[in-house]
């Protein structure tokens, strides 16, 4: 009761402070790229139950259709404007929209794809009972992911067999040991690694 309290509040303060920011990024993509200014895509959440995730766009238009992962910083689908979003996370804002609805928190596992989720075992697919949420120890291990997975000469085998299954066990490690306190200090620590 307390995280989901702390979440609504956090979200709603959140918003209402980047609201104007909000709306700059909003007609910077509009004006830059041809397509709408969010991204949604099909992840799965609590429960294993499908949610909208929210997104500003980063990408051309239909990009999905040329691979779910992005592959480093040059990946010739990502815009302009997305790569400087990319690059300090803004195009995550967006997710506190998901908090507020309830399919997210600000802190848990990050909500995968059914194409990868249907691939965790009986001990991974733990992580899917809980609510997913914005940032965790893996998103903070892996902020540079697109560029780890641009070092493999496979990048969704190395997503799949490498990347992946280290993610999970993180996450099954913050299940095991989440508390508030374990959730602000994650929280800090990913406003610090996308400032730095």
């Amino acid at each position: 009761m307390l995280k989901r309290i702390f979440d609504l509040v956090a979200a709603f303060i959140g918003l209402s402070i980047l609201l104007p920011f909000f709306i700059l990024i909003a007609i910077w993509i509009k004006l830059s790229s041809k397509g709408s200014v969010f991204y949604f895509q099909q992840r799965i959440g609590k429960n294993e139950i499908p949610f909208q995730l929210f997104k500003f766009r980063t990408m051309v238009t239909d990009a999905d259709k040329k691979g779910l992962l992005t592959v480093g910083m040059n990946d010739n689908r990502i815009t302009k404007v997305g790569y400087f979003l990319r690059k300090y996370k803004l195009d995550e804002l967006p997710q506190l929209l998901n908090v507020l609805n309830g399919t997210m928190s600000l802190v848990g596992p990050r909500p995968e794809v059914e194409k990868y989720t249907s691939l965790y075992n009986a001990e991974q697919k733990k992580v899917l009972r809980v609510k997913p949420g914005i940032t965790d120890y893996a998103s903070i291990k892996y902020s540079n992911e697109n560029e780890v997975l641009a070092n493999f000469e496979n990048p969704e085998k190395g997503y799949i067999e490498q990347v992946m299954p280290d993610k999970l066990n993180l996450n099954l490690e913050y299940i095991s040991n989440r508390n508030f306190i374990m959730d602000l200090k994650i929280i800090f620590a990913t406003l610090f690694k996308i400032t730095i």
